[in-house]
């Protein structure tokens, strides 16, 4: 959820993404707080194959008016997803394979913070040239019920929340999910990796 753009931090001298809640969707009190909740989701988390969030922020309206605008300012992927990449075709085995794992390895920080990604897709993985990157946690949820409390909050009864021919069964007919839910998105990203179609 947001626009995003690429933008240079002047104080650092590095190039930065910037994603930005649309203006459509400021107002709304429940999407303000998935979006805080997404920057809080990822400045958890600390791993090379996770996208880096360095700061978030809030412009204020100038004197002459406009609106409030909030952000978060991350890393700066340069290369194409992996939904980009797969429509030329199946990717070889051991490059699927790689992928695959570190995939995995990606989650099993994202489960240790006691979190569920909730939707990984071809689309939120970046192949960058230093390695694959997870992204996007606007719809993660926490494992526990105090985790997971704003998260139930803001999901309406019979939403599915993801992308749904990643998500698992249980996910798709409204049941509890835990971190199989995110391991059976992988066997599906495994699939189309390998045969270039999804599963």
């Amino acid at each position: 959820m947001g626009e995003v753009y690429k933008a240079r931090d002047t104080r650092l001298n590095r190039m930065v993404a910037i994603k930005v809640l649309p203006e459509h969707v400021a107002s709304d009190p429940q999407l303000k707080q998935r979006f805080e909740r997404e920057a809080r989701t990822v400045a958890a988390l600390n791993h090379p194959n996770i996208c880096t969030l360095h700061d978030i922020g809030r412009q204020e309206p100038s004197t002459d008016g406009g609106q409030t605008v909030d952000y978060l300012v991350m890393e700066h992927l340069e290369g194409e997803t992996l939904a980009d990449r797969l429509t030329r075709g199946a990717l070889p085995l051991g490059e699927a394979v790689q992928h695959a794992l570190v995939i995995l390895s990606a989650l099993e920080t994202v489960h240790r913070q006691g979190l569920l990604h909730r939707d990984l897709k071809p689309a939120n993985l970046m192949l960058t040239p230093h390695g694959l990157k997870l992204l996007d946690f606007g719809v993660a949820r926490g494992l526990t019920p105090d985790l997971s409390d704003t998260t139930a909050q803001l999901t309406r009864a019979g939403t599915v929340m993801g992308t749904p021919q990643y998500l698992a069964p249980e996910s798709l007919l409204g049941q509890p999910v835990d971190t199989r839910a995110d391991l059976f998105a992988v066997g599906a990203l495994l699939y189309e990796m390998l045969t270039g179609k999804p599963a």
